[in-house]
């Protein structure tokens, strides 16, 4: 409807086309949009993020999240995540590769869209949450130098000073995780980054470490209050391996006994497949039950963080 014609009059088909004609876009500043995804997964047991080593400026050879700009007027935006995430895991052309993006959870995270935040132009990110079980070895894209799953322990989400690429804002905004800083060599044959702690370490590019650090917040809060940890796991799983999700994603350890107890108390959260894993546990007994997603869109009671009930007590 065009701006000037009040809402009690009919549409008017033709005197919007006639406004449209006159329209001229180039009136205001052009602001480009982004997405970047915030990928998570579990590898040898520790929460891993996908980045990618950029292989031009600006910003060239820090790693960053992946992404990439919007194709205007060719896809939304949870359409851009989707293939920036495909690209760069390797999901795309054979039935099995779309299987395994169609197991992905995606979800918009937020947007950030400070002027300074790169120093090409006026760029708006809209960012996403990715996580699933067993994403495979990535896959660098036409646009990037290398790519490597990186323990999120391994990563400092803070600004480090005096490490500024030329024509970088002054501040790269973070928050902040372990105090560790993330690794910034070749990814291994196994697709992750290996650590060398005495390598010299950079922050992350933009202002990815704050949407890493909110990234990570927001995952850590989901799977309190909705069954989404199961997006980690194969169809069908214990509650060890369960547990072993919530252990990686909180970065603490859990009562074996009391998050079993938990677990099965909350109706709808998980239900029995009927069959058993195919080993024992490492100290022997019995063979664990398998499990699978329940139809519960939200956990009651919620399984909180050990620090999260102290506080409720």
């Amino acid at each position: 409807m065009p701006e000037n014609q009040p809402y009690d009059q009919p549409y008017d088909q033709a005197a919007e086309q006639e406004w449209l004609a006159s329209y001229d876009p180039h009136a205001y500043t052009p602001v480009a949009v982004t997405v970047d995804v915030v990928a998570l997964t579990l590898r040898q047991g520790s929460l891993h993020v996908l980045l990618v080593e950029r292989a031009a400026p600006p910003y060239q050879g820090y790693w960053a999240l992946p992404g990439g700009f919007l194709r205007a007027g060719q896809e939304g935006l949870a359409e851009a995540a989707a293939r920036e995430l495909a690209e760069e895991t390797g999901l795309l052309g054979t039935a099995d590769a779309e299987a395994a993006l169609s197991r992905v959870h995606l979800e918009q995270l937020g947007s950030y869209g400070a002027p300074e935040r790169d120093p090409r132009m006026h760029v708006v990110s809209v960012a996403y949450l990715a996580f699933a079980p067993d994403l495979p070895d990535p896959q660098a894209g036409t646009d990037a130098a290398a790519a490597a799953w990186h323990p999120v322990s391994s990563l400092d989400l803070r600004p480090a000073a005096g490490h500024q690429p030329a024509g970088a804002p002054a501040e790269t905004h973070g928050g902040g995780f372990d105090g560790h800083t993330g690794s910034t060599v070749a990814p291994g044959s196994d697709g992750t980054a290996p650590p060398e702690p005495d390598r010299p370490r950079t922050p992350l590019a933009f202002d990815h470490a704050t949407i890493l650090a909110d990234g990570l917040d927001r995952a850590r809060a989901k799977i309190e209050y909705s069954p989404l940890a199961t997006a980690f796991l194969r169809h069908d799983f214990t509650i060890p391996e369960l547990r072993a999700v919530y252990e990686a994603v909180w970065d603490e350890k859990l009562h074996p006994g009391n998050f079993h107890r938990k677990v099965l108390s909350v109706p709808g959260f998980v239900e029995s497949t009927g069959t058993t894993a195919e080993r024992g546990g490492s100290r022997g007994g019995p063979r664990a039950r398998n499990y699978r997603s329940g139809d519960a869109a939200l956990l009651h009671p919620a399984l909180l963080r050990p620090a999260h009930e102290d506080e409720n007590r």
